[in-house]
């Protein structure tokens, strides 16, 4: 199965979108405040990052597994190449999880042990690229696994969200310099909270 057989439309191209530049503090206000995430036409949060490097999109995944907790839904979308796996890759240092995280392509899903000094939650990556649908996506059980770990499904935009109401959306996408670009879309009030730590 590929993106275009999905039921939703596939990601949106974030090219063209204007984020804060890098990880760092993000840009203040005229007012010299700190500025947090957006509110969007639909209530929820907005955060949208420009990452220069691939540090820099390891450090955000790195930032936003500081704050996850279990039973946390990430949802990734963006093509091949935009960086899904780097981010993944930090979400499992943030958490301190035991092992490598590498793409789950083949297995569907790999699951991450917290390691001893970690934060002691462990982490479920999906790829759900080769899913057929939400009844396979079910079939996972991935329900079972969001009371006790964190969960991120790679290219499960129109699938994964209706696991739980509350979750985090991540849209990426590379530019053609060879940056990308991540838009962080909170559903529900945890995670619009928790979007303005990163």
């Amino acid at each position: 199965m590929n993106e275009h057989d999905r039921p939703e439309a596939g990601p949106r191209s974030l090219v063209g979108t204007a984020c804060a530049h890098g990880i760092g503090t993000p840009p203040g206000r005229a007012d010299g405040t700190r500025r947090g995430p957006d509110l969007v036409p639909d209530g929820s949060a907005e955060l949208c990052r420009t990452l220069p490097t691939p540090a820099d999109t390891h450090e955000l995944g790195r930032r936003l597994g500081g704050v996850v907790e279990a039973g946390d839904l990430v949802v990734l979308a963006g093509p091949l190449g935009a960086g899904k796996t780097a981010f993944t890759q930090g979400i499992g240092a943030g958490l301190g999880v035991l092992g490598r995280v590498t793409s789950p392509t083949f297995v569907i899903a790999r699951l991450h042990r917290p390691a001893p000094d970690g934060r002691g939650t462990a982490l479920v990556h999906v790829d759900a690229y080769r899913l057929g649908g939400i009844g396979e996506l079910e079939d996972l059980d991935l329900g079972l696994d969001l009371d006790r770990a964190v969960v991120v499904v790679e290219w499960g935009e129109g699938l994964a969200e209706s696991l739980t109401d509350e979750h985090l959306l991540v849209r990426m996408d590379r530019r053609p310099d060879d940056t990308r670009e991540a838009v962080l879309t909170a559903a529900g009030p945890s995670w619009t909270r928790r979007l303005a730590a990163l």
